[in-house]
C-alpha cells in the first residue's frame, strides 16, 4: 500500500468508524498530505509502515519555518491520529510520534544570535581591562558548549579534559554529561587562566574556574549583566540573556546538519522531546529551545 491507500483507508476509518464529517476529515487529512508531498519533494522513499522519528522530525522542522506555533500543534495533532490509526489497525506495532510533542502556546519566540551577533558582541570586549579575558572566554564557552548559566558558574578547573577535547559539565539534578571543546575556546580559556593565577583567591573556590576580582564564584546574575552591558554597547536590537547563547548553539547546530538526537546528548535534555520544543518550535529560525 502506498501513501495515498492509506490516507483513502484512514479517511474511510473517520467517516465510519468515527462519524466525522467532510470538513473534518479533510482538516485531519491535509497536513498527512503535506508529509507525504514533502516525502516526494526531498526524494525521501518511506511508507507510513516504515517511516522512522528521525524523518518526521526533518519534516517538522521544514514545516516549523513556515507555520506559527498553534499550525504546529495542529500539524503534530494530526499526524499522532494517524499513526495511532495504523497501530490499531496492526500496519504498525509503535508510532514515530511517541516523543513529539507539540509547542507549548502562548509563549514568546526567543530571539536566536547570528554567528555575526555573536562576534559582534564578543569583539565588543574591552580586552585591555582586567576582566577582559574572561569575559571573553565565558562567552565563548556559553556559546561553544551550550551551557546553562548555572553550568558556566559551577564549573570547575578539574573538569576540564582539554588533551581529550571535552569539558564535563554537571547539569539539572546533579546529573554530568561530557561535552566537546573547540581548540578556540580551549585557547581563550587558557589565556582567561593566566589572569585568573593572580588573583587573591578565596579559601574554597580554588578549583572554581571563572572567579570575580575578589576571588569567588560569580555569580548568574553578573553573567546576566555582562552580556546585558554588551549588548547595548553595540546597539544590538534583540532581547538577550545567557540563555540565548546556548539557544543559538543548538539552533546553529540544526541548521548546519546535526543530528537532534546529538544536540540533545550535548545540551543534557532528558529526552529528545524537550530538544524538539525547545530548539525546534519556538523559533521562525529553526526549532528547537533549553
Amino acid at each position: 500500500m502506498n501513501w495515498k491507500t492509506f490516507i483513502k483507508s484512514y479517511q474511510s476509518y473517520l467517516k465510519i468508524e468515527r462519524g466525522l464529517s467532510k470538513n473534518t476529515i479533510d482538516n485531519y487529512t491535509f497536513d498527512i498530505e503535506r508529509l507525504f508531498l514533502f516525502l516526494e519533494s526531498n526524494a525521501i522513499d518511506v511508507s507510513p509502515i516504515s517511516i522512522t522519528e528521525e524523518v518526521i522530525q526533518q519534516f517538522i522542522y521544514s514545516v516549523s519555518k513556515e507555520v506559527n506555533a498553534r499550525s504546529q500543534a495542529r500539524i503534530i495533532s494530526g499526524l499522532k491520529s494517524f499513526f495511532s490509526y495504523l497501530i490499531f489497525e496492526d500496519y504498525r506495532n509503535n508510532s514515530p510520534m511517541e516523543l513529539i510533542d507539540a509547542p507549548r502556546l502562548g509563549r514568546k519566540l526567543p530571539d536566536t544570535l547570528s554567528v555575526q551577533d555573536i562576534d559582534a558582541i564578543i569583539n565588543a570586549i574591552d580586552l585591555s581591562k582586567a576582566e577582559g579575558e574572561r569575559n571573553r572566554s565565558i562567552l565563548e564557552t556559553l556559546y561553544g558548549c551550550g551551557l546553562r548559566v548555572s553550568e558556566l558558574v559551577e564549573l570547575k578547573i578539574s573538569d576540564l579534559f582539554f588533551d581529550e577535547g571535552f569539558i564535563k559539565i554537571t547539569g539539572k539534578g546533579n546529573k554530568q554529561r561530557f561535552v566537546p571543546i573547540s581548540d578556540v575556546t580551549k585557547n581563550y580559556i587558557n589565556l582567561y587562566r593566566i589572569n585568573r593565577s593572580k588573583l587573591p583567591i578565596n579559601k574554597g573556590h580554588e578549583d572554581t574556574l571563572y572567579l570575580n576580582r575578589r576571588g569567588k564564584k560569580l555569580t548568574r546574575a553578573m553573567i546576566f549583566t555582562i552580556i546585558k552591558e554588551l549588548a547595548i554597547k553595540i546597539e544590538l536590537n534583540k532581547v538577550i540573556s545567557p540563555h540565548t547563547f546556548r539557544h543559538s548553539f543548538a539552533t546553529h547546530l540544526l541548521e548546519n546538519g546535526a543530528n537532534l538526537k546529538s544536540i540533545q546528548l550535548m545540551l543534557g535534555h532528558e529526552s529528545i522531546i524537550s530538544t524538539s520544543q525547545k530548539f525546534n518550535f519556538y523559533t521562525t529560525k529553526v526549532y528547537f529551545l533549553g
